[in-house]
Order: C-alpha cells, then sequence, then structure tokens
C-alpha cells in the first residue's frame, strides 16, 4: 500500500568500485558514497494503474544497491504521491528538490504533471531525466536545456497510426476520442501529420474527455452516431478499458487504433480480453506473454530481475517492463558521470548516449541522445491483439 510518502532506497547496473575521492563539484544529495534522485507518480487518482512503474523503479535500484552501487554510490530513490494533479506534482517536486536535497529528478510520470514542474527545474539548473511521458515537448533543449524524454513521441506513434490506416483502410472515416490535455493534443496532431492535408477529410469526428470524467461512454456514442468506421483511442488506461467495453457493449466493431501507453494486458483483462479482439496499437518493448521472448537473453534478464527483486508482481503488465530501459539509460548516464555529478555534467551525459541497448527494447530499437537530439527512442513495431496476446506484424518503423 502506498502512501503519500514513500522512501525507496535501493540502486543500479554498474562495476563495483571503492568510494570515489572528495566530488569534483559539490551537489545536492551527492556524498560519496550516496546519490538521491528523485520521482513523482500517480500512486493515487485517475492514472493510478501507472503506479506499479514507480515501484519496478524503486526495484531495479535495489537491484543496483546489491550490486555495490555505481561509481561506489548506491542510490537513494525517493518515490512521491502526485495523485495525476500537476499543482500537487508542483509541490511534490519542490519538496523534493528544496527538502530532500535531490540531486535530479528522474521518470516523473505524466504529460500535465511534469509539463507544470519543467520551468521550475530549469530555473534551478536541476535536471528532468527520461520524463515517463511520450509527450513531444520534451524535446526541446533550445527553451528547457534540463529536460529529457524517453518513449517514442506521441506524434510518432500516432503518425505511424495515421500511415497505416491510409495504407490499408484509404476510404476510412475516422474518430477520435483524446485526452484534454497535452497528450491527447499530441495524438490528435500526430494523426493529422500522418493522414497527410490530402487525406484530412478522413478525419470526420473528433470528441475529447477530461481525466477527472467518471466514464467516456457518450464519447463512444456520439463517434458511432457519426458514422465513424476507424476509432483511434488516446486515453489513461481507465478510459481506455471503458471504451473497450462500450463498443463491444454497442456491438460496434470498427478498426479500433489505440495508444500504446494504454496497451498493458492488464487495461485489456479490464476490458475483457474477447473484446480486445482485432485491437491494433504499436510499442517498442518486449511483451512478455509474447511466446516468441521465451528463451529471449534480454527477457530472461527481465524474468530474473522481477523474480528477485518483485516476485508477486503481475508479470503479464506492460507497466512493469516500460521501466527497465530508461533505468537501464539512467544507470548508464551516472557510469559515464564517473565522479563528476554536478549536475551540468548530469545533464550533458544524458544528451550523450550512444546505440545502448536495453534487455526489454524490440530487436533493433537502441537508446541514443545528442546535444540536439532528445528523443531517446523513435522507432517502434505495431501490434495486433488475437484475443489472448499482442502480436507483432510488420517492420520496425522510424521517425
Amino acid at each position: 500500500m502506498w502512501n503519500r510518502r514513500t522512501l525507496l532506497k535501493t540502486a543500479a547496473l554498474g562495476a563495483l568500485a571503492p568510494a570515489p575521492p572528495a566530488l569534483a563539484q559539490a551537489t545536492p544529495g551527492v556524498t560519496a558514497t550516496d546519490i538521491k534522485i528523485g520521482n513523482t507518480m500517480p500512486y493515487s487518482g485517475p492514472a493510478s494503474a501507472y503506479g506499479v512503474e514507480g515501484t519496478a523503479l524503486a526495484a531495479f535500484f535495489r537491484m543496483i544497491n546489491a550490486r555495490g552501487g555505481i561509481n561506489g554510490r548506491k542510490v537513494t530513490f525517493i518515490s512521491l504521491d502526485d495523485g495525476y494533479s500537476p499543482p500537487r506534482t508542483l509541490e511534490q517536486t519542490r519538496k523534493l528538490v528544496e527538502e530532500e536535497g535531490v540531486a535530479f529528478l528522474f521518470q516523473g510520470l505524466g504529460t500535465p504533471t511534469q509539463t507544470a514542474v519543467r520551468p521550475y527545474l530549469n530555473a534551478n539548473s536541476v535536471p528532468q531525466l527520461f520524463v515517463g511521458s511520450p509527450a513531444d515537448k520534451w524535446a526541446d533543449p533550445e527553451h528547457y536545456p534540463w529536460t529529457i524524454g524517453f518513449n517514442p513521441s506521441y506524434r510518432t506513434e500516432s503518425a505511424i497510426y495515421g500511415r497505416y490506416i491510409l495504407q490499408t483502410k484509404p476510404d476510412a472515416r475516422i474518430g477520435v476520442l483524446y485526452q484534454n490535455d497535452d497528450f491527447g493534443k499530441d495524438f490528435l496532431i500526430g494523426l493529422k501529420q500522418g493522414i497527410g492535408e490530402a487525406h484530412a477529410a478522413m478525419l470526420i469526428k473528433e470528441v475529447s474527455y477530461e481525466p477527472t470524467d467518471p466514464t467516456i461512454d457518450s464519447q463512444i456514442v456520439t463517434l458511432q452516431s457519426a458514422g465513424v468506421d476507424v476509432v483511434v483511442t488516446a486515453a489513461l488506461p481507465k478510459f481506455a478499458a471503458q471504451a473497450i467495453r462500450k463498443l463491444a457493449e454497442l456491438d460496434w466493431k470498427p478498426l479500433h487504433i489505440l495508444a500504446s501507453v494504454s496497451s498493458s494486458l492488464t487495461v485489456l483483462k479490464q476490458a475483457g480480453p474477447a473484446s480486445a479482439a482485432g485491437l491494433i496499437s504499436a510499442r517498442f518493448v518486449k511483451d512478455n506473454t509474447d511466446p516468441q521472448w521465451t528463451s529471449d537473453p534480454g527477457m530472461n534478464e527481465w524474468r530474473a530481475f522481477m523474480k528477485t527483486y518483485l516476485p508477486n508482481a503481475d508479470s503479464t503488465d506492460l507497466n512493469y517492463v516500460w521501466p527497465y530501459a530508461p533505468c537501464v539509460a539512467v544507470a548508464q548516464v551516472l557510469r559515464q558521470c564517473g565522479n563528476d555529478l554536478s549536475r551540468g555534467n548530469i545533464m550533458r551525459q544524458a544528451a550523450n548516449l550512444h546505440d545502448l541497448p536495453a534487455a526489454t527494447l524490440l530487436p533493433g530499437i537502441t537508446v541514443s541522445t545528442g546535444p540536439a537530439n532528445y528523443r531517446p527512442i523513435r522507432a517502434m513495431r505495431m501490434q495486433r491483439f488475437n484475443g489472448q496476446r499482442w502480436e507483432l506484424f510488420g517492420s520496425l518503423i522510424s521517425s
């Protein structure tokens, strides 16, 4: 059970080394033997399904610490509940920086919530690393040099869906259900880019919802009434499950495309797997329910991690898989920092990753960044749900 403040001490994959000498530059949260990392996560509220990601992050750092830490330092990971409320995220982030004295923020989840703290962190030169949101805005080093994302952006993903619709259903009548914030609006922009101006008339209906709404049933009925035959859903897990259930309840069978952030098997179980048959999505990580990864060395690494540090977790929940890759990336950043753990060098190393592999990434996908490249991952593959599990199809699609 998560309390409002959850303190989790743990650490990252790194070679063992003796305690380093004095720091090159004093940094809050950094000592000769320890480094503090902060995080906010919706352990409560409308996006609480993502709370398990915080559990996975904490477990990864426990593994790191059990292996001796990184460059001789262990990690104190402090994760606070923000309830998916931007004002509360700002309050909790200020607490992490000003009271807990963390060196940087890592994998804070949510587009509206992380948007709320970005100005504060950049004004105070605090790294906001590998934000847990695929919004396009995290790749803006000119205006926000202390903020970097991780996942393929919503615009990249939805543009892929737009191109897929053009190729497979060129006479489609498209309707979009989207969350009324940067998440949903980014998704809508990318979809329109994928379709292109010449085919703009294919998009015949757009309906939005608020994260505080109880249901999206009326929006689904509106799309059906508009004569839509392709539904694109950019929604949080709670509302994605509702959309799938409502389509089944109406016995309405349009082509249904779902944002990858809500494609976990856990969500589809809530909706009823049979109701989700034929659903289309995309992803960049492996799925533990896919038999093709049964003997995969990378997934065996992840399974061993889960067995040791999260033995009672639902290993079919992709929200335990997503965080592994950014954890590998932040561990590499800290390794590359060596004994210079100044915030400036932490940020420089975050923008200095080159074809970094991670056990859970799909073949062909690696992590790369640069001073002008704040988009670490820019490729995905399409997938279709067969009523029991996701099946990949097609080749890797890069932006």
